[in-house]
């Protein structure tokens, strides 16, 4: 992966009257990485990425996409895609002149029944968008960000009404661009997709960023956590601990391996069964619950 910034995005500012939705807010994506934009309703996300696609002017600071202001459409948009969180085709139109619609918007150039054959939609392509299912229609709107294969991609919630099947081929046409050297942009309420696929994290929360880094980087602010039943009439833990009622152990640990093996030795020890055992690094949604707290 390059080191050298496809966005820059330095001390942007965004208002609307007396609402200040982003402050002073800085980073840079990378070429060729996958960078997950997330945080809670209202978190200034939608400002600060309509600003980076040039749909809107920022109050103040500075945006730049392949080095040129975001509002150059002639020099920036056939290099991007993006799949809005809503699309707006026409209901009187095919899905097929849909896609080949996308092509002269855009400025890029592509084989539309390539593209139909991404989105798996070829059998319905002389329908109507009107006769479309709603994941029909999502995947049309994933259309419009992969045609051309752009080097830089916006995905605004992509998998939001599909079933697994879909969202897996979402995922698989993402990993393929990747590897031939586009970058993404993902926002996503499924935090799973983003601790699976992320190579970097920006977490936002009242129009700035609560923290920014690796899934790595974000879940080791939380300690990691060790659960497990324990038998009536158990022996004390060797640990702090909560024990509920019902006999089930949480530990929270900043030194999971180390007190992992005291559990695990203690358990020998006395003979104990640590029934339903589980062990593993804070969750990203857990980082995220942790927002404002």
């Amino acid at each position: 992966m390059s080191t050298t910034p496809i966005i820059e995005v330095d001390r942007l500012n965004v208002t609307y009257g007396d609402f200040h939705a982003v402050k002073d807010l800085s980073f840079e994506v990378r070429r060729g990485e996958l960078y997950a934009l997330l945080g809670t309703n209202g978190a200034g996300k939608t400002s600060t990425l309509e600003t980076i696609e040039g749909h809107r002017t920022p109050t103040s600071g500075t945006v730049r996409v392949f080095g040129q202001r975001p509002q150059d459409r002639r020099a920036v948009r056939p290099r991007m895609g993006v799949m809005l969180q809503e699309g707006g085709f026409s209901p009187d139109l095919t899905v097929r002149e849909s896609v080949r619609l996308i092509g002269r918007l855009t400025g890029r150039t592509d084989d539309v029944d390539r593209v139909l054959d991404i989105v798996e939609l070829t059998d319905r392509s002389g329908r109507k968008v009107s006769q479309l299912s709603g994941g029909e229609k999502r995947r049309l709107d994933f259309a419009t960000a992969v045609y051309g294969t752009p080097e830089l991609i916006f995905l605004d919630e992509p998998t939001t009404g599909l079933d697994i099947q879909s969202r897996d081929a979402v995922w698989t046409t993402v990993d393929r661009l990747r590897e031939n050297g586009a970058t993404i942009v993902l926002t996503t309420h499924y935090l799973e997709e983003a601790q699976q696929r992320a190579d970097r994290i920006g977490l936002m929360h009242q129009g700035t960023f609560h923290r920014e880094g690796t899934v790595s980087e974000l879940t080791r602010t939380l300690p990691a956590v060790i659960r497990f039943a324990l038998p009536p009439m158990a022996p004390t833990l060797p640990l702090p601990a909560v024990v509920g009622v019902d006999g089930k152990v949480v530990v929270e640990t900043f030194e999971l391996q180390k007190d992992l093996h005291i559990l695990l030795r203690w358990a020998h020890d006395h003979a104990v069964e640590m029934r339903n055992l589980e062990a593993g690094p804070t969750r990203l949604d857990e980082v995220f619950r942790a927002i404002g707290s």
